[in-house]
């Protein structure tokens, strides 16, 4: 399984949460997480099959967020 790594604009956990179901939806639950402490508030996706670099960068950007692949 690949690990993809995002630079991202999403800041807390509030936002966290107004991203999870977009996220969710594109990697699965459980297949992501979000490094709060990092300045780049880095996104980690396990990638399935199915997941890609752009349908992560398309689930941020609908739920108003934008990210950055950084790996």
């Amino acid at each position: 399984m690949e690990t993809l790594k995002f630079k991202t604009t999403i800041k807390c956990t509030g936002c966290v949460n107004k991203v999870t179901p977009f996220l969710n939806e594109a990697a699965g639950e459980d297949n992501w997480e979000v490094d709060l402490q990092n300045a780049d508030k880095t996104l980690t996706v396990a990638a399935g099959e199915k997941t890609t670099a752009d349908k992560v960068i398309n689930a941020l950007e609908q739920a108003g967020y934008k990210g950055e692949r950084i790996n």
